[in-house]
C-alpha cells in the first residue's frame, strides 16, 4: 500500500480492504457520508496555511476588473467546499497568487480537472517555469503569448515522450534555455493525453470486440451498444440532480454517454479519469487476455486489492492523472468494486452499491 497516503485515508483504505462490508451497508456508509471527504478548500488550505490566502487569490482575480465581491464570493464558495475551480486557468491563477510550486498546482490541477501538469501542452510548460523562477501570473500570460502556438494534437505514441520533455525542461534555466526548448520540441506538443487516450483504446477494443463463445466470426459491438449494455451501471438516467445528496452528485457527476464516448473516440475530447477507472472495472482490466495472478482463487481480498491498487495507481500516474484516493467519494466505490470475489464480478458489485445508493431519487 501507497507509503504517501495520510492517517485518514489509510484508515478508508483498510475499511475497505476487510471485506466486512456488504453492498449494502457500502451503500448506507456512502449515503450518510460517513466518508470523511477531501475538498479542494481543504487542500488548498493545508498548502498555503497563512490568514491572507483570500485576500491574495482575491486580488489577484479581481485585476481583470471581475467586480471584488463577486470575487469574494468565488473564493468562498471555493474555501467553504461548495465548489472547486472549473478549469485550468483559474487554479494557475491561485497557484501564481499564492506562489504554490509544481507539485502543489500538478495536485491542485489534478482534482479539479483530472490531469496535472502536461509538460506536453505549451500553456502548461510555461506557466509551470514561471511558477518554478517565481515570475507572476501576468508576466506567464505575456511570456505565452510571445511563443509561437503549438498544435493541439500530437500523433507521437511513445509513452517515454513526456517523461523525456520533461527530463530536458528540468535543464531550461532561462528564458533563453526555455524558447529554445519550447522550439525544438513544438512538433511534439499536444493538448490532449496520448496514454489515456492508449488505455482509452485497449479497454474500448475489449468491450467493441468481445470473443465469439462459439467459435464464430467475432462479432463487433458500436459504441451505442457499448454505452447501453456496460456503461450504465444501474446510474440512474437524465441530467436532473435536484434532490440528490453531495455523495449522490459527486459519484453521478459526468458520468459517460454514448456521445462523450464518440467524441473521446475522435479525439473531441479527453478521457476522463472516471471512465477510465469506470472502463477498468468493466473490463477488470482483461486487456489482451493476459494473465494475471489477481484473478486466482487463492488471493485473499487484501492481496486481491493491494495488486489492484498498485496497477490502478501506475496507471494512472502514466496517465497524468491523480491517484487513487480513499477519501474521494467514487474512487472509495472503485475501490469496494475492486473486494468483488468468487461468482461475483467488480461491475455487479459496483451496480449492487448504486442500486441501493441512488433508490430514493429513481
Amino acid at each position: 500500500m501507497a507509503s504517501t497516503l495520510t492517517r485518514t485515508s489509510e484508515d478508508e483504505y483498510r475499511r475497505i480492504r476487510s471485506g466486512s462490508m456488504t453492498p449494502a451497508k457500502a451503500a448506507v456508509y456512502l449515503r450518510d457520508q460517513q466518508i470523511p471527504l477531501r475538498y479542494f478548500g481543504d487542500v488548498l488550505q493545508e498548502m498555503y496555511p497563512y490568514p491572507d490566502l483570500s485576500l491574495r487569490v482575491a486580488a489577484l482575480f479581481a485585476e481583470d476588473g471581475t467586480p471584488l465581491e463577486s470575487v469574494k464570493r468565488k473564493i468562498y464558495n471555493w474555501l467553504s467546499s461548495a465548489y472547486k475551480p472549473s478549469t485550468r486557468e483559474d487554479v494557475y491563477r491561485v497557484a501564481f497568487a499564492l506562489d504554490l510550486n509544481e507539485g502543489q498546482v500538478s495536485q491542485l490541477l489534478g482534482m479539479c480537472t483530472d490531469y496535472g501538469i502536461n509538460y506536453r501542452n505549451g500553456q502548461d510548460l510555461v506557466y509551470a517555469w514561471c511558477l518554478r523562477n517565481g515570475w507572476g501570473y501576468h508576466e506567464a500570460q505575456e511570456l505565452y503569448r510571445s511563443m509561437p502556438p503549438a498544435p493541439a494534437t500530437s500523433e507521437e505514441t511513445d509513452s517515454e515522450l513526456t517523461h523525456r520533455i520533461w527530463l530536458q525542461f528540468q535543464r531550461a534555466e532561462t528564458e533563453a534555455d526555455l524558447r529554445r526548448f519550447y522550439q525544438e520540441n513544438l512538433p511534439y506538443f499536444g493538448s490532449y493525453h496520448l496514454r489515456a487516450y492508449y488505455y482509452f483504446q485497449q479497454y474500448m477494443r475489449c468491450l467493441t470486440r468481445p470473443d465469439s463463445s462459439n467459435g464464430a466470426q467475432e462479432e463487433f459491438y458500436s459504441l451505442e451498444r457499448v454505452m447501453s449494455e456496460y456503461l450504465p451501471m444501474h446510474m440512474p438516467s437524465g441530467s436532473d440532480r435536484q434532490g440528490y445528496s453531495p455523495i449522490q452528485k459527486l459519484i453521478k457527476r459526468n458520468w459517460p454517454n454514448a456521445t462523450s464516448l464518440k467524441n473521446i473516440m475522435a479525439r473531441r475530447q479527453e478521457v476522463p479519469r472516471k471512465l477510465l477507472l469506470l472502463l477498468y472495472i468493466i473490463t477488470e482490466n482483461s486487456v489482451g487476455g493476459e494473465y494475471s495472478e489477481l484473478d486466482e482463487d487463492y488471493m485473499t481480498i487484501e492481496d486481491r486489492l493491494d495488486g489492484h491498487w498498485w496497477t490502478i495507481n501506475a496507471m494512472l500516474s502514466d496517465c497524468g492523472m491523480p491517484e487513487l484516493d480513499p477519501r474521494n467519494a467514487f474512487d472509495w466505490l472503485v475501490l469496494y468494486a475492486l473486494t468483488a470475489t468468487g461468482d461475483e464480478s467488480m461491475s455487479e458489485r459496483m451496480e449492487k452499491v448504486i442500486d441501493i445508493l441512488y433508490e430514493d431519487v429513481r
